[in-house]
């Protein structure tokens, strides 16, 4: 048979080992009635439920701000080429308008051939690097005027477009991935007087 002390797991006595165990229960709650324990332990219950829901509240807004900054994130690496694409598309135009100047004989000229494939080899480069980086021109000429991407410069009175239909572009309209980098200038049609 065994003794006391050996239900315990020490060698301590079972009257010392229930007391040691009350040492950090507060003397009222010794001493209280069943209802007081039962409240008491209650009271516990719900601090420990309202902790819980704490701790989930936090673990949810923590995940909340992460996803938050990554997709910040991720926008400021889709869109950092942003400032530098505008101030680049004023030298893309004046490229296009120099290779547009040159006159036919010109290009025909053997002396100048290199020079026309040169410019032009440049003009398809800088064009390839925009579409890499999302860069593309927005379409213009024989569309309907879309306020989101074109910007109305002048009215032309026509017979041969629907009014309000772009009919030629004076600057060339641009987007980065899905915003607009820069509207098209453009010429509308109205009705003829």
């Amino acid at each position: 048979m065994e003794s006391q002390d050996d239900m315990t797991g020490n060698d301590k006595p079972l009257d010392q080992a229930a007391e040691d165990e009350l040492k950090g229960v507060p003397e009222e709650l010794r001493e209280g009635s069943e209802d007081d324990l039962s409240e008491a332990l209650e009271s516990l219950r719900q601090d420990l439920e309202n902790a819980k829901q704490e701790v989930l509240y936090a673990q949810a807004e923590t995940q909340n701000v992460r996803r938050r900054l990554e997709r910040e994130k991720d926008e400021a690496r889709a869109y950092a080429a942003t400032g530098f694409a505008r101030d680049i598309l004023s030298v893309a135009d004046n490229l296009s308008r120099a290779i547009e100047a040159i006159p036919e004989a010109l290009r025909a000229d053997e002396s100048m051939k290199g020079l026309v494939i040169g410019l032009e080899a440049t003009q398809r480069e800088i064009e390839k690097v925009f579409a890499s980086h999302g860069i593309t021109r927005i379409a213009a000429v024989g569309l309907p005027l879309d306020p989101n991407q074109h910007q109305a410069m002048i009215e032309v009175p026509s017979a041969d477009h629907e009014p309000g239909t772009v009919v030629s572009e004076m600057q060339s309209g641009w987007m980065i991935k899905d915003r607009l980098l820069r509207a098209a200038m453009v010429a509308v049609a109205k009705a003829p007087d």
